[in-house]
């Protein structure tokens, strides 16, 4: 091949290159000009929802730019965590995830459609708050102890329902399940907004909630607390015992919810959604909203997220591990 033809194709490359670099820095210099598509993980009604839309108004006034919240609930969080893993890396999807999708599954799960620490780009966690073991207001047992007297027995009918196989509160039920050393069987839930519905109406007489759903409920007498699964007792309910205090030692697990972006997402638009998520999250009102709904604002770096993704992801490693836990 003559070697001006390949001078010249090699020119013409290196101005196709050029000029897309320059296109992409264009982009994220300019970022965002249309809409922002957040898409949350679970239905609406739960303590993901109540935080995205805490944060809706201050996002949308951070990023200049409205912030359209769309609800892909089901498989623990797995199918909206999937949507945003495989959207057009260009920062105008979003999405908010849980651990189960962020950390568990990988584990618990053969197999997965998308791999946390490749295909999405951490942009900051968001919340947390602990887990409530709450039963239908007719059930008898109001203790661990009772409850796990009861358990030893093998009645029918008494099952744990929880938010969803490889979440958070799926694991707190095979936690207790195994502490506690039954084997009550455990319901798994497209989130824990319909595990409280459940509870109310005596379909299910045991649930791993979160305190958002359940706060209305429990001051209602609608249903009643038995543990909540944080180290010491929740300031939104200091009268619920722990798991540990109640004789389960050692007894400890938190949700929380994190923002996501597919992993191809310029490290440019990263920062810029980064800020306006870390402003919103320190934004005072937005802050109170969160910590009316029972949970705790946590911002982070983008990488301080990453991070916390992958020492979560070794943490519930070991104890799926340990535990032998199976998908329900």
């Amino acid at each position: 091949m003559p070697t001006g033809f390949l001078r010249l194709a090699s020119t013409i490359g290196l101005a196709i290159a050029l000029c897309f670099a320059a296109g992409t820095a264009a982009l994220s210099q300019n970022f965002p000009e249309k809409p922002i598509r957040f898409i949350v993980s679970f239905p609406a009604g739960g303590s993901m929802d109540g935080v995205a839309r805490a944060m809706q108004p201050a996002l949308e006034k951070n990023l200049g730019q409205p912030v359209v919240v769309e609800h892909r609930g089901g498989a623990g969080g797995v199918i909206g965590t999937d949507a945003v893993a495989k959207a057009a890396p260009d920062g105008y999807t979003i999405g908010m995830s849980g651990a189960g999708a962020l950390a568990i599954n990988i584990s618990l799960q053969e197999k997965m459609p998308f791999d946390p620490r490749k295909d999405l780009a951490p942009i900051s966690k968001a919340a947390e708050s602990p887990f409530i073991l709450a039963a239908t207001a007719a059930f008898k047992p109001s203790s661990l102890r009772e409850l796990i007297a009861l358990a030893k027995s093998a009645p029918a009918g008494v099952a744990i329902g929880h938010g969803g196989n490889g979440t958070a509160m799926h694991l707190t039920a095979q936690m207790f399940n195994g502490g506690a050393g039954v084997a009550l069987p455990l319901i798994p839930y497209r989130g824990t907004a319909p595990v409280v519905t459940d509870l109310i109406g005596g379909h299910v007489v045991l649930g791993i909630v979160d305190p958002p759903p359940a706060l209305a409920p429990f001051r209602a007498g609608q249903i009643k607390p038995i543990a909540i699964s944080s180290k010491q007792r929740f300031a939104m309910f200091p009268d619920i015992p722990t798991f540990a205090e109640q004789g389960l030692a050692g007894f400890e697990t938190t949700g929380w919810f994190g923002i996501v972006a597919p992993g191809a997402t310029d490290p440019k638009i990263i920062a810029r959604l980064n800020s306006a998520v870390v402003a919103s999250l320190n934004d005072p009102e937005v802050a109170k909203r969160i910590r009316a709904i029972g949970m705790e604002p946590t911002p982070m770096t983008s990488a301080q997220f990453g991070d916390y993704i992958r020492s979560e992801i070794e943490k519930y490693s070991k104890v799926i591990a340990g535990a032998a836990a199976k998908p329900n």
